[in-house]
């Protein structure tokens, strides 16, 4: 189990990694241009929005004791935020002219996975839970987050472009 989440983590690390050495070698990193936002799609900003609220609320989870009331309330929040993130996803399709792409194989697994890991934790299988909240946080929010800041993207051009 653990082994499983430490190397999906090592993969969106070294993703990571190698986004920022794309940056450092080719480009002008200069003060976020937010005007590019504000001009983006209105489907653009809503998603951006929850992405960036499951991403708070996700990193408070992490860090905070499980199975308490804050939890169970930012919890739902976080499927809130999430859903809307993955289903607001399938409306964006820039990056490959109108079609699905291969992130959206991430926006599916998400919509199946979101009530996969509630009925788990209703059914009282909290490893079951776990695994697929952290899985769906560091797939579906810091690995998908990552592939925003390809060359030609909207949070490229907002930091690096």
């Amino acid at each position: 189990m653990a082994a499983y989440g430490k190397s999906i983590s090592q993969a969106a690390m070294g993703v990571g990694a190698a986004v920022a050495i794309a940056a450092v070698v080719s480009l002008k990193p200069h003060a976020p241009d937010l005007s590019l936002i504000a001009a983006a799609p209105t489907i653009i900003q809503v998603h951006l929005t929850a992405a960036l609220t499951a991403l708070a609320i996700g990193i408070v989870l992490m860090m905070r004791v499980k199975g308490t009331g804050l939890h169970k309330i930012l919890g739902w929040t976080w499927v809130i935020a999430m859903g809307i993130t993955a289903v607001s996803s399938l409306f964006i399709r820039g990056l490959n002219h109108g079609h699905f792409s291969f992130i959206h194989l991430l926006s599916g697994w998400t919509i199946v996975a979101l009530p996969g890991a509630v009925y788990a934790i209703r059914r009282g299988k909290v490893s079951a839970h776990r695994r697929a909240m952290t899985a769906m946080f560091v797939g579906g929010l810091l690995l998908a987050g990552l592939f925003t800041f390809i060359p030609g993207r909207l949070m490229w051009s907002v930091f690096l472009g």
